[in-house]
């Protein structure tokens, strides 16, 4: 069985995202809906977060929500890894263009015993794959894509363009539109129209 984690740091973590307190909100929980369609789909969801909205927008769409036991993504990830059991995703909650089979393809690309990478276009890891919960090391940050491939496990990159794209900008969210998901979309027609 799979498990897809997806740490969800709620609103306050899309700092970049420049718009008034309330959009940025509305849409980090519209991304977050988008990506938990896509991972619901693959496998049992975990959504690890201290946002009773993130919260509920998880049970909403199906996957069960964690405690964020502080300490950053890092530490929020081992806290929903130890519910965890054989191969297991972790997809950043800012990728909303994601796919089932975007997913599915990570997983295809696990080695036996190590862990498949999308890195982000900054050098940051947006999703990984791992072929247990054991070889995940708490690496996030920057440049972690290079850390978490220095690990002493087999690992390999992978390019898969709905997971490398994230969204930290309203820029970003711009460029992606047409390739968003379906929350992600109707939320920016409703920001656009206010």
């Amino acid at each position: 069985m799979t498990t897809v984690v997806v740490p969800f740091a709620g609103a306050e973590g899309k700092t970049r995202l420049e718009a008034p307190s309330r959009a940025r909100r509305e849409l980090s929980l519209a991304m977050l809906g988008d990506v938990l369609a896509a991972a619901v789909a693959v496998g049992r969801t975990l959504v690890v977060t201290p946002d009773e909205a993130g919260a509920a927008v998880a049970r909403d769409e199906g996957a069960e929500a964690v405690g964020d036991p502080g300490g950053g993504q890092g530490g929020a990830v081992r806290s929903a890894l130890a519910h965890a059991d054989g191969q297991t995703l972790v997809v950043n909650a800012d990728l909303p263009c994601v796919v089932p089979d975007d997913l599915r393809a990570l997983l295809a690309a696990v080695p036996d015993h190590g862990l498949a990478l999308v890195e982000a276009l900054d050098g940051t890891t947006n999703a990984l794959a791992l072929s247990g919960p054991d070889i995940f090391e708490p690496l996030y940050g920057p440049d972690s894509a290079g850390r978490f491939l220095a690990l002493p496990v087999e690992t390999v990159s992978v390019v898969i363009p709905n997971l490398a794209e994230d969204v930290d900008t309203l820029a970003d969210l711009e460029r992606l539109q047409l390739r968003c998901g379906p929350r992600t979309q109707a939320r920016l027609a409703t920001l656009a129209s206010a």
